[in-house]
């Protein structure tokens, strides 16, 4: 088969050139995947194959499908997607708009124009943002006291601008996961495990790595301008005391790419019907309006790089995939539904096509060149198949 020849080699030379230390990728349509394959080391030197049931730290591959723990409960009608958040989450109604920073250094703080709603949150306009994206959030954060006592005094921060007006990839889902669990009276974990990875049959899909996953954990590793090594963060030993839905979950692509599947099959997992198919295809459509997608500028080198998918393509955002409104070079069609984790974990979503794709590694800096160049080239190569 033409895709399981040229998209082998297209990976291992990745590994054997050093642009990744390990990959596992796959492509699926809505039955079975077509293609995986599983190139270099868990951790580099280790002589442990990367593999299909690896356990990485996927991130901001969290979101979606927080966000799809949370429609879950707008079919039931224990969320509004437009009503203000406060109700469930009151800190929300208190979050001011940081407008720039005094002669004394003080932050310049205002009340916003418009409550926050789930819908701002679940697409990234509800004016939060991250501290490695942000320069005024990054220097906000660096002189604010903690509270160490409060489960959620990272997500206390200020908005940089109004709700609904603007776009800024931030942590609005991690707000959104506190709303599923005062709505359903469950850890964010727990529902989701009931609701999502059990009838998705994730087994390998949680919030903590217990013991009996731990020896198929992949190792972090970072990229220098000349070589790869170890990046010291490992899963606690204990689960987290917040869960957050923004980025918390650790996963196999064995188990991520049934997600990609039910959404394929509008909501369908095997006999059960995890999310109806009206609300996937809300899910899958711009949420935003008039608003776009816009680069990131990195604050923190070391994590991330300058973020500009697809550069010049007009993007918007659904419930919560990023959507490409126009035809992507590596074969992607308009309205595909794609996002990442900051590991350099990524995944896309082509429903006119009927196909999805993981290409998974754990490195940073998030979209290094040469990694995005190898994941942006396995893409290809899976479409180039479908021609």
């Amino acid at each position: 088969m033409a895709l399981q020849r040229d998209a082998d080699r297209l990976l291992a030379e990745g590994v054997a050139d050093g642009v990744v230390p390990g990959v596992v990728a796959m492509a699926t349509d809505a039955r079975s995947n077509f293609y995986t394959g599983e190139f270099g080391e868990r951790a580099l030197g280790s002589g442990d194959p990367m593999t299909a049931d690896t356990v990485m730290w996927i991130a901001s591959m969290t979101k979606p499908m927080a966000a799809a723990a949370a429609m879950q409960l707008v079919e039931r009608g224990e969320l509004d997607l437009d009503a203000p958040a406060r109700t469930l989450a009151p800190w929300l109604g208190e979050a001011q708009v940081l407008e720039g920073f005094g002669p004394d250094g003080a932050p310049r703080l205002r009340p916003p124009a418009r409550e926050i709603t789930l819908r701002h949150l679940l697409t990234h306009s509800s004016g939060f943002g991250y501290t490695f994206w942000n320069a005024g959030l990054k220097r906000f954060n660096q002189m604010r006291e903690r509270d160490g006592s409060d489960r959620l005094d990272s997500l206390r921060m200020p908005l940089v601008f109004d709700p609904g007006t603007d776009w800024q990839y931030g942590i609005g889902i991690d707000w959104a996961g506190v709303m599923v669990e005062e709505a359903s009276g469950m850890s964010l974990g727990a529902f989701m495990a009931a609701n999502l990875f059990e009838p998705l049959g994730m087994a390998d899909t949680a919030f903590h790595v217990p013991n009996g996953r731990r020896g198929r954990l992949a190792r972090m590793h970072g990229k220098t301008a000349d070589s790869i090594g170890f990046v010291d963060r490992n899963p606690p030993e204990t689960a987290p005391e917040l869960e957050g839905g923004g980025g918390g979950i650790y996963s196999t692509m064995n188990d991520y790419v049934r997600f990609i599947r039910m959404i394929l099959n509008q909501g369908r997992a095997g006999g059960e019907q995890v999310l109806k198919p009206e609300t996937v295809r809300r899910m899958s459509v711009n949420q935003m309006g008039d608003l776009r997608v816009h680069p990131l500028k990195s604050q923190a080198p070391e994590l991330t790089c300058d973020v500009d998918i697809f550069p010049g393509i007009e993007k918007s955002w659904g419930l919560s995939f990023m959507i490409n409104e126009e035809p992507a070079p590596t074969g992607r069609s308009a309205g595909s539904l794609a996002w990442a984790g900051l590991a350099n974990s990524h995944f896309w979503i082509d429903p006119a096509r009927g196909v999805g794709g993981i290409f998974a590694t754990q490195m940073f800096p998030f979209v290094e060149a040469g990694v995005t160049r190898l994941y942006q080239d396995y893409e290809k190569c899976v479409y180039d198949s479908l021609d």
